[in-house]
């Protein structure tokens, strides 16, 4: 295969060091449009729901064409099973963690104490809460009503359902089954051009999504909510180096700070988004560049975003005992247990979509302690600012994940990670696909 001519990747790097350099402007530009100019500020909203519109209507596509070419190449279905089990296995011991991790935080700081508010003030908060689903409901949602309704409806799971059964499906049909794999490796192509054009949208949508909720909340909701929102920011940063690091060096021998430096420009868009659904695209795309095997790409990122939400378990803890303690009925620590262990399900259903985590602590105090459901209002005003923190530990977690798993199952090429890493073997961000690592079957064969 012909060798890149050596300044071919540096125009490919500086186009993409433009547009990453042009959100950093736009979200300067839109904290001083927010401060400056409230309400133009407010009405700027609909900017970054667009973009991430844009992207979360990839999100099926991108995950169907990646398990189903992950699954379908693999001879044998055990192998599947296996990086499923283990996956899950993973997901819960770390959730579980984090979640301890945000009891015992959260009992240090004692966030919410003395403030005496009254929870009547808030009761807008109880439609967050309204049609929330249990455990059975959202087992049973797994499963969607057509073959092609996970698509046009956004589910992930569905769409991993689907995809599962379509990768076994093709493992079934053995050589008849290649033509069908090679058109969905064509369809991926496909899809990851269109969202490399959809990422130029990106200032605009950073832009817009900042100014409004800078023009929405000013300073008055950080000042009186300052300190269980720093005590999170702080809980998370320690969870991700020291934690996620200590696990990744033992189980992987891989520096964190590399692995965090590799996907620097995915958390830069996740900052700007509040959303970690807008990079997990390009998580898949550049876990297969850094050397993980398709098939652990395949299953391990798309149920890591549903079923391995590390911030968001700190989240619902640490927000739990801060509403409890703002009305003046602060838990004990057998209801914090008793609570622990139902966030441990609640928080499986949780998407990486930015407001989600609202939505899963008004469920969770809904169906646990109804009293204190009212008081997720009083969260509201910094839950913006706290979602980019979520956002940023669940991707880095899952990131983490796919790495071990990756490792474990003996599908990690370190030599091509070690490449990556030192810097001899950029990423492709035109096409978002690492071509020269894994040839057109057909190329392959013409080889032979």
């Amino acid at each position: 295969m012909p060798t890149p001519t050596p300044d071919a990747a540096p125009r490919r790097r500086d186009k993409t060091h433009y547009l990453y350099l042009a959100v950093i402007v736009a979200v300067v530009l839109g904290i001083l449009v927010g401060f400056l100019f409230p309400g133009f500020a407010k009405g700027l909203k609909p900017l970054g729901d667009g973009f991430v519109n844009l992207i979360k209507m990839m999100i099926s596509p991108i995950i169907f064409c990646t398990i189903v070419i992950g699954v379908g190449s693999v001879a044998k279905a055990a192998k599947v099973g296996k990086v499923g089990i283990m996956a899950l296995v993973y997901f819960i011991v770390m959730s579980t963690f984090a979640l301890a991790i945000g009891l015992v935080v959260g009992n240090l700081l004692h966030p919410g104490e003395g403030l005496h508010l009254n929870p009547a003030d808030v009761k807008s908060v109880q439609k967050s809460a309204t049609g929330a689903e249990g455990p059975v409901d959202f087992l049973l949602h797994i499963i969607p009503k057509t073959l092609v309704s996970a698509f046009t409806e956004g589910q992930v799971l569905q769409t991993l359902l689907v995809a599962l059964l379509v990768g076994f499906a093709l493992q079934k049909l053995g050589s008849k089954g290649a033509p069908i794999l090679r058109g969905i490796e064509h369809i991926q192509r496909l899809v990851f051009r269109v969202l490399a054009m959809i990422m130029w949208a990106a200032p605009i949508g950073a832009f817009g999504a900042i100014a409004a909720v800078v023009g929405a909340t000013g300073w008055a909701a950080l000042k009186s909510l300052a300190v269980i929102m720093i005590g999170f920011y702080a809980t998370c940063l320690v969870f991700v180096f020291v934690i996620l690091g200590l696990v990744l060096w033992i189980g992987a021998r891989i520096n964190i700070l590399s692995l965090l430096r590799y996907l620097g420009r995915e958390f830069l868009l996740i900052l700007s988004t509040s959303s970690s659904e807008s990079a997990l695209p390009r998580l898949i795309a550049k876990m297969e560049h850094l050397g993980v095997g398709k098939s652990v790409v395949g299953i391990t990122v798309p149920t890591g975003y549903s079923f391995n939400l590390d911030g968001t378990a700190i989240y619902l803890t640490m927000a739990t005992l801060f509403i409890a303690a703002a009305q003046d009925e602060p838990l004990s620590i057998g209801a914090q247990i008793g609570l622990l262990v139902f966030m441990i399900i609640a928080s499986k259903g949780a998407a990486g979509v930015s407001g989600s985590g609202i939505a899963t602590l008004a469920s969770g105090l809904q169906s646990h302690r109804p009293e204190l459901v009212n008081g997720v209002g009083f969260i509201l005003g910094i839950d913006r600012f706290m979602s980019e923190a979520r956002a940023l530990t669940n991707f880095a977690g899952n990131a983490v994940a796919t790495v071990l798993i990756g490792n474990w199952t003996k599908e990690f090429d370190r030599e091509q990670a070690e490449r990556v890493f030192a810097g001899t073997a950029p990423f492709d961000e035109a096409t978002l696909i690492d071509e020269d690592q894994q040839p057109e079957p057909e190329e392959a064969t013409a080889k032979a």
